[in-house]
Formats: structure tokens, sequence, C-alpha cells
């Protein structure tokens, strides 16, 4: 097998990579052929590559596996070859429908990292704490920028996560309420952050009852924010099995906070937060949501996440009452940050920490070529001209003909 580490092509720009350029050097030195495609927007420049030995390339197509990180651009994909990147496919977006398609009638195996699996169902590979490091970063910056209390260096202009966190002692923070949701890998990075800017954190039962003067946030997980119907005989033992037979039970969060950080893994039958209605009223206190999950709507958790913001143009206003974009930073708008790239802004942090869980989860399977069971198989979304196993979910939306 040839390996190629291809460039990123999808707009806007990424700048992290699969393997870092000492990660490479590592596969090669044990017999791997690998190369890697040149890339003038790559965090880890050609050269870095080049004085570990690594081989530079202008043309993979002599590849067999492909590994990026972003939706490849459709008219890029080599017919049969094997991909490896984040698709945002699987849950029907609408986006990417015709890139499901493309890949499909170019007979390409498309491995997606988002359902790469242990037997469990526990993904192996992430970059999730990285979103949620800089998710919490940049609410924090957003509201600095919305209220003139304080400011915060952005992290794309930062070396890396370490030069950033020297700057947290240098900042007082305002009384301000923060409600943070999840508790995977996003939930940890977020929460890491907010630990060593030295926001307090607390109880539910604390930040939902007792008053404070200090900065402070809490971290809920699901069993914090929905119920069962009324009438319904499921716990919340069966959310997961059962997420559509749940209704919120977030509005008692939202009347207590200033900033929501989001970072669950939102299934399309799960309630949403709160609807758009119930952000018009005068109990809704949230001004700051920033949606690290960045699942758009109307298909999504939080019904203000219009679009997907970028790493230069952070921000958007939501007006609750016209139920619209509007500019950011104005009392009556509620300001989301919706990057949906988020961990670009620390992006040699990132693909370390990404090179490190593929090498150790990842590569031993496809190393002994093991792509038709566990966890490569569980994360084929595509193979031999149809869709895999687990996705046959979404022969309607990549317009197969019924099983």
């Amino acid at each position: 097998m040839k390996i190629g580490i291809i460039k990123e092509e999808k707009n806007p720009p990424d700048a992290r990579v699969v393997l870092t350029p000492t990660q490479c050097a590592h596969l090669i030195e044990k017999g791997v052929d690998l190369v890697v495609e040149r890339s003038d927007i790559r965090c880890f420049r050609d050269d870095e590559y080049e004085k570990l030995g690594v081989p530079l390339t202008d043309d993979v197509s002599s590849c067999d596996i492909l590994l990026g990180v972003k939706e490849v651009p459709v008219e890029k994909l080599i017919p049969d070859k094997t991909y490896f990147f984040f698709s945002h496919t699987i849950k029907k977006q609408v986006y990417n429908q015709k890139l499901l398609q493309e890949i499909l009638r170019k007979n390409i195996r498309l491995i997606d990292y988002e359902v790469l699996t242990d037997a469990r169902g526990k993904r192996v590979i992430a970059f999730g704490v990285f979103a949620g490091i800089v998710g919490a970063h940049n609410a924090l910056w957003t509201y600095g920028k919305r209220t003139g209390r304080f400011e915060l260096m952005r992290m794309k202009d930062a070396y890396d996560y370490d030069q950033v966190k020297k700057t947290y002692t240098n900042i007082d923070w305002p009384p301000i309420n923060i409600v943070l949701t999840g508790k995977g890998r996003v939930g940890t990075g977020a929460a890491q952050v907010l630990r060593e800017m030295g926001i307090e954190e607390v109880s539910p039962e604390a930040y939902l009852n007792e008053k404070s003067d200090r900065a402070r946030f809490v971290q809920i997980d699901y069993n914090h924010y929905v119920a069962p119907r009324p009438g319904s005989d499921k716990e919340l033992k069966d959310f997961f099995e059962h997420p559509g037979e749940f209704i919120s039970d977030f509005h008692r969060f939202a009347t207590k906070s200033d900033m929501m950080i989001n970072g669950i893994f939102w299934d399309n039958d799960a309630p949403v937060f709160f609807t758009k209605e119930e952000m018009k009223h005068d109990d809704f206190r949230i001004r700051v949501i920033a949606d690290v999950t960045c699942d758009i709507a109307p298909v999504s958790s939080i019904p203000s996440t219009l679009r997907a913001t970028t790493i230069d143009d952070p921000v958007f206003g939501y007006d609750p009452v016209k139920e619209e974009e509007v500019a950011p930073f104005q009392d009556h708008v509620i300001d989301m940050m919706t990057i949906d790239n988020l961990p670009n802004e620390l992006p040699r942090d990132a693909s370390t920490s990404f090179g490190e869980q593929f090498l150790q989860n990842v590569w031993p399977q496809i190393e002994k070529n093991e792509f038709d069971s566990g966890v490569l198989s569980r994360g084929t979304v595509t193979e031999n001209g149809g869709l895999g196993k687990y996705f046959q979910y979404l022969r309607d939306f990549a317009g197969l003909s019924p099983a």
C-alpha cells in the first residue's frame, strides 16, 4: 500500500494535517511507502517534512490510500481510491449530498474519522478536545468584544496553546454565568480552558440555586437538560436508545446563564435545547452562544445556528425577534460563534494529537489490511460503489434504490 497525505483544498482553508513530519518519518522508517502532497497552507511547512526525509509530490494519483482532514472538493476526488477524511455526510447534511453521490459514482472507499469506533461504540480518533479548547476561548473572546470588559488575543494568532494560556493570569473576569453542555472530548477541552482561566466550576444545584459575584461555569450532561415526555414510560437511562421520547429541560439553565458553550453530539431525533419562540422570552438570559457542535439549522440543537462562521469572521448576531442574522455585539441580539473548524486555530497542537491517535488506534488495522472488520469496517461509509453495511440508512440521501 502506498499512502498519500493530501493537501487541504476546501474553502475556507484548513491548516491541519493527519500526520506531522515526525510521525511520517516514523512510518517511513518502518518501511511504509508514504508521500506528502505539497501545500502552502499546511501548519507544517513542506521543508519540515523534507528535512526528515519525507518525500514530497504534486501528484498523489499513484497512492492507494489518501489521508486528509476536511472534505475533498468533488472535482478533486480520484476514482478507485481509499480516502480517510471528515465527510460530514453521515447525518444527511444536504450541503454534502453531491459529495457523497460523487464518491459512490467514482467507486471510492470512504472511511470517515467521525465513525471510527471501538467495539463499545466509543470514538478512537477526534479533534474534539481542541475544538472545545478553542471554542471556550472564543466564547470568552466574544463576550469581551460584546461588553468591553476585557480583551483576549485570538488563538489563531498564537504559536501554540501554551502562549495563549499565559495571558489568562492578566485578566480580571467579570461576574458571568456559563453553561457548558457535554462531557465528551469537546466538553473536556472546554472545561480545561475555563479552569485554566480561573473561572470557578460549580455543581448544577449551586448554579441554579445560589447567586455569585464571580465568574463561574457549570458542566452538564444529558441527564440535566432532558426529561421524559409526559406520560412516557422511559427513564433517563433510555435516552440514547430512544431520544425521541424526551423533551428539553434546559430552560432552567437558560434563565440563569449569560453564555452557553455547546459541546454535545446531537442526534436528529433528540430534543432541541430551546425553540426560537423561547429565545424571544424576557427570561431567556443567554447573550453569547458558542456552538462548537455547529449543526446548521433547521436540523440542529440550537435554532439560531443559521450558518457556520469562519476563523477570520467568527461571530454573527442573531435577532430573536426578527429571527434573522444581524450585525453582532448589539444589546438586543444574541452573539453566535459557530466556527466549524475550530481546531484549525491551533493547528500544530491539534495535528500532533490527532496523528498520535491515528498511529495508535487506526494505523495498526490499516497495516494488517483489516478493512472488512472491526474499527475500519465501522467507519466505512462507502465501498465498491455502494454504502457500507452500517450506513444503509443513507440510501435515499445518496440517491440509491431501496435495498
